[in-house]
């Protein structure tokens, strides 16, 4: 038994300081010596428990995004017998909740935004893993809201649109803190944030809709 919560605390401890190096490093320039060092294991345990940098890089991303969506999924609080807008409203603030509680490392937002900007051979796995699934989710919302088909392109643009609002509060925190000290920078603003971008969806996606029939 003492071997084996050994061996757990050793695959923990060398995720931990792999995910603080990839974020800061990236996947290329990372090394597996460094990252042994950092998390004080023999560089065998990486072979051992991950099979080498890729294993133990996919390992990394995919444990810590599961521990998020575990926590926070994106039907969180969507029942069936919620109207469309309700429905939008819970996976907006799922969503944002995933970006800015802290349920992840400080490192794992800071990892992530690395592999969306540069992506590495492990972006498709993840694509195809959780994002797809939850982009899919919110394509049936819209698509419900705006009478349409999930794979129609006004109801795509519509669920990047949602998705690209939430986003802003992560990428761009950097400048919003520094045009408004102290506002939409943590998760005391979740509430608040939810309700700005359902209204503003609503109403953008109640024009959408009117714009259509006139044509």
């Amino acid at each position: 038994m003492d071997k084996k919560k050994n061996a757990s605390r050793t695959r923990l401890a060398i995720m931990e300081s792999a995910g603080k190096i990839f974020a800061e490093e990236g996947f290329s320039k990372a090394t597996v010596r460094d990252i042994c060092r950092e998390a004080g294991a023999n560089i065998a345990a990486v072979n051992y428990h991950f099979g080498d940098k890729k294993g133990l890089y996919l390992s990394v991303l995919k444990h810590y995004q599961e521990m998020v969506f575990q926590t926070y999924p994106p039907d969180f609080g969507i029942t069936a017998a919620q109207k469309p807008e309700e429905k939008l409203r819970a996976y907006i603030r799922s969503f944002l909740t995933r970006m800015m509680d802290d349920v992840h490392p400080p490192w794992f937002a800071r990892l992530l935004a690395r592999e969306f900007t540069e992506p590495t051979w492990a972006f498709d796995i993840l694509v195809e893993g959780s994002i797809r699934p939850s982009f899919q989710l919110l394509a049936d919302i819209v698509a419900a809201i705006l009478g349409k088909k999930p794979d129609d392109r006004r109801v795509r643009l519509c669920s990047m649109s949602i998705v690209g609002q939430c986003l802003h509060f992560r990428h761009s925190n950097p400048v919003i803190i520094r045009l408004f000290p102290g506002e939409f920078s943590d998760a005391g603003q979740i509430e608040e944030l939810t309700e700005h971008i359902t209204f503003f969806s609503l109403n953008g996606m109640a024009k959408a809709k009117t714009k259509n029939k006139r044509r």
